[in-house]
């Protein structure tokens, strides 16, 4: 037992102490997080355009709504890039940065199981489930709000129900006729996924990672000592079932929402706008872009994560050679 217990020690390059240093400059959080939010944004955004188009209202099937687009260019795949870039990017950099803030808070109140301490893989304080869950759900919260007015927009560009050229352009159009109210247009339908996501995405990706740390510990790969696995594949396989797992039980919400945005007038709130769907389509259309959603969001997840954690464990070792000198 002792060697496994010292492999452990020696692959965590973070303090194994919940009251880690991680907190230090917040600004890194951001940075981190709007990096890791804008370099998935663009890389998946073809796959959010397809989602946003199989939820529309009237949608035409997978292939042909891909011919469809096709059919203007490839470079169409990429619509609507920079809402959902600037949206990406700065909502995940204000997410990780806010909820940095409450999982060191909330370690600092010793909401913590017995005992608990870091996995080797882990660039935050291990929490428990409950504390896991609520943080990720608030944070997420948070951050959905600042960034609602992109959200619209986004949706808007990527659907072909509107023809906007610019941000401004879309952002005038909005403004003129339906109001200020016009850029939180699905901000109940988006807390209710974005909330339970986040939450039961930061549950499942703490619990996967412990358990992967763990048969890392007693299952090296062949020809690799456990101290020299690396902790970004577990993260990276961790926020994949993670994100599966927290995708599939609140898509749902995410089609409500898809359809509030894009016709305000038609469908006005959750409860009415779930009602229409499916005395119109059938409830099979609350599982509309499901398929893509799990996709863009286990990878997309899976990729900010870990740019996220491995920036910020990188920036960590430089922290502590330069206390280690002074």
């Amino acid at each position: 037992m002792a060697p496994n217990r010292e492999n452990r020690r020696l692959a965590s390059p973070i303090l194994q102490s919940p009251h880690s240093n991680t907190n230090k400059p917040s600004g890194f959080h951001f940075l981190a997080g709007l990096t890791s939010g804008i370099s998935t944004a663009i890389l998946l955004q073809p796959a959010d355009l397809l989602k946003t188009r199989l939820q529309q209202p009237n949608s035409l099937p997978l292939l042909p709504t891909i011919r469809s687009i096709a059919s203007t260019g490839l470079l169409s795949f990429w619509r609507g890039t920079l809402p959902s870039a600037l949206r990406t990017g700065f909502g995940s950099a204000i997410y990780f940065t806010s909820l940095n803030t409450l999982r060191q808070s909330v370690a600092r109140s010793n909401i913590l199981r017995p005992g608990a301490t870091n996995t080797h893989s882990s660039s935050l304080p291990k929490l428990s489930a409950w504390a896991n869950l609520g943080t990720g759900a608030v944070a997420r919260a948070g951050a959905g709000f600042v960034l609602m007015p992109m959200t619209v927009i986004k949706v808007r560009y990527e659907s072909n129900v509107y023809a906007y050229k610019s941000i401004a352009g879309a952002s005038k159009d909005i403004l003129a006729t339906e109001g200020l109210r016009g850029f939180f247009s699905g901000f109940g339908a988006t807390a209710i996924r974005d909330a339970p996501y986040a939450g039961l995405y930061v549950l499942f990706y703490e619990s996967l990672k412990a358990q992967f740390s763990l048969l890392s510990t007693t299952l090296p790969l062949p020809g690799q000592s456990m101290a020299a696995s690396t902790s970004a594949t577990i993260n990276f396989t961790s926020g994949i079932l993670a994100a599966g797992l927290a995708t599939a039980i609140t898509n749902p919400f995410d089609a409500i929402k898809t359809r509030i945005q894009l016709e305000p007038r038609v469908y006005r709130n959750v409860v009415q706008g779930l009602g229409l769907m499916v005395r119109r389509d059938g409830w099979r259309c609350l599982a509309d872009g499901l398929g893509l959603r799990m996709g863009r969001k286990a990878v997309s997840s899976a990729l900010a994560w870990t740019v996220y954690e491995e920036s910020v464990r990188r920036a960590e070792r430089v922290w502590k050679a330069k206390e280690g000198a002074m």
